[in-house]
């Protein structure tokens, strides 16, 4: 077909016949019909705060004040103190050692993880995990005054640190300094990564029918009227320097049956094994831990029905892959997979009854990443990669506390990202880098109040291309369906439902839509 046919198609139609339109460099005023690569790295469990505070020009600690970043007790009271980290800022085995009694009567306010007059715990030391759980975040969150993040944790003052970061000494700060950092980005969903890669892929929460009549009626919350506050139990320490809360019950599903916690894929690989005796490919039903399969609209189902190329690689999926297909006794499954650590539940499509094992769909579009990455950068350095395409970093790449560091992972991506740029696809390509939620960790930014399921506690995001604005930091309210609405709006793709619901609850409560993330392009 001739080229300046093509070139004064709209985009949906050329995308529809598997063509693009032009780039900028013909037209000589490029808009979004210049990109065709898109690529999401999603990492893990940082608060922007805690990685990005002292980012030039951002939002974040310079404008925290003392009575800003105070944290309350559970009754209401200024805490005279943080509480002690519980069980100890590091373990046995990470250096430096720093014990809980090491971490009593800390200042009632932020402090510097890394500060080497303090704990002088460094970004390639793994810290301890947090809770990140859906009522327990909005719990912290207090109706937009996060100022009970330190009372509703079992991590007691852990949750207010940060490190003192710069271009120096962490490889992704350096990357955001050369293109577009947002300072004004949520996670879509309140809680933990279970629930937010299922925002990043569907913008829905899966749901458990019938729960109550199911293997899983243990795992059903015990919520107050308000559906934000659970309930707590008789036995709960009064204050949160005596101890972690208790709760009646902190389950894994909602009153009504939607799934808010870490649940299990029931394709393979899974957190649970297969059934004794049946198909290896399956996770065992008879958990209480296994979702059934999930019928949402995702991403993926409009990318198909458009003809638009994606995938969805994994980090180390294809080692997790082999070692549940196996019956020999010792094999580790899913989370517990020891080396690369991989988190079944981090891989969201996998939930899907679209992409189930044995289906063209699943062939074609849940890919290996490879273990530290070795396929994903192979399908970048041959500029094979789809249009659209999410990599999911395995385990100890993914800088969650608890089981990784942050420098680790933080530099495997910029590693990536070094790929990326010298790939064949670089020159029409769009990258987001974020992080799934907040792990736990406090940020002074008060998210926008929108629906029943988010946006929760604001996080990083990096938006790096040729058409990226460049030094910038960009001030545009986006959450993690921002990508979802990037890549609709890219490939001209119907709204998916959660995407409408959050832009009318947003609007309802005095707010605005949430951005596609095309205020950090230099495109028209």
């Amino acid at each position: 077909m001739n080229k300046k046919l093509i070139c004064a198609m709209p985009v949906a139609i050329a995308a529809a016949i598997g063509l693009y339109a032009c780039a900028s460099s013909e037209l000589g005023h490029p808009d979004l019909s210049a990109i065709q690569n898109v690529v999401v790295i999603y990492a893990e469990n940082r608060s922007f705060d805690n990685l990005y505070g002292q980012f030039p020009g951002a939002n974040g600690l310079q404008n925290v004040t003392p009575a800003s970043s105070q944290q309350l007790d559970r009754d209401g009271s200024v805490l005279a103190t943080l509480p002690p980290v519980w069980n100890g800022l590091t373990q046995t085995g990470v250096t430096p050692v720093v014990t809980q009694a090491m971490t009593a009567n800390l200042p009632n306010s932020a402090f510097a993880i890394d500060d080497p007059h303090g704990f002088n715990t460094p970004l390639t030391a793994t810290t301890r995990d947090l809770w990140h759980r859906f009522y327990e975040n909005q719990m912290q969150i207090d109706g937009g005054k996060n100022d009970k993040f330190a009372a509703w944790a079992d991590s007691g003052g852990l949750v207010m640190g940060y490190y003192r970061l710069n271009a120096d000494n962490l490889p992704l700060w350096k990357v955001a300094q050369q293109y577009t950092l947002a300072d004004n980005f949520f996670m879509g969903a309140f809680g933990g990564s279970f629930l937010n890669h299922q925002w990043l892929v569907c913008a829905c929460t899966p749901i458990y029918p019938n729960a109550d009549k199911s293997v899983a009626a243990r795992s059903i919350s015990a919520v107050q009227p308000d559906e934000v506050t659970l309930a707590v139990a008789s036995n709960s320490p009064p204050s949160s320097v005596s101890g972690p809360p208790k709760f009646v019950n902190s389950g894994n599903l909602t009153p009504d049956f939607y799934a808010v916690n870490t649940m299990q894929p029931p394709y393979q690989p899974s957190g649970n094994k297969a059934a004794p005796g049946g198909d290896l490919r399956f996770a065992d039903p008879a958990q209480a831990t296994t979702l059934p399969p999930q019928t949402q609209q995702n991403i993926g189902d409009l990318l198909n029905d458009a003809g638009v190329s994606w995938a969805w690689y994994g980090g180390a999926w294809g080692a997790a892959w082999s070692a549940s297909q196996s019956r020999t006794p010792g094999v580790i499954y899913g989370a517990s997979l020891s080396s690369p650590n991989f988190q079944a539940h981090h891989q969201p499509l996998n939930y899907f009854a679209d992409l189930a094992p044995g289906t063209e769909n699943r062939a074609k579009h849940l890919l290996d990443g490879g273990v530290d990455g070795a396929e994903f950068i192979k399908a970048i350095d041959a500029g094979a990669l789809p249009q659209v395409a999410f990599y999911k970093p395995q385990g100890n790449l993914n800088e969650h506390a608890g089981y990784t560091d942050v420098a680790s992972g933080d530099q495997h991506i910029a590693d990536v990202i070094a790929h990326l740029q010298k790939s064949p696809q670089w020159k029409h390509t769009v990258v987001v880098v974020t992080y799934d939620e907040n792990g736990g960790f406090w940020d002074h930014v008060a998210p926008p109040k929108g629906d029943r399921w988010g946006p929760g506690t604001r996080v990083p995001a990096l938006i790096i291309s040729p058409y990226a604005k460049k030094g910038y930091v960009d001030h545009t309210q986006y959450d993690t369906t921002s990508i979802l609405r990037f890549i609709t709006h890219r490939y001209a793709l119907p709204t998916l439902p959660g995407i409408a619901a959050r832009d009318k609850a947003l609007m309802a409560n005095g707010g605005k839509p949430m951005g596609d993330l095309t205020n950090a392009l230099n495109l028209q």
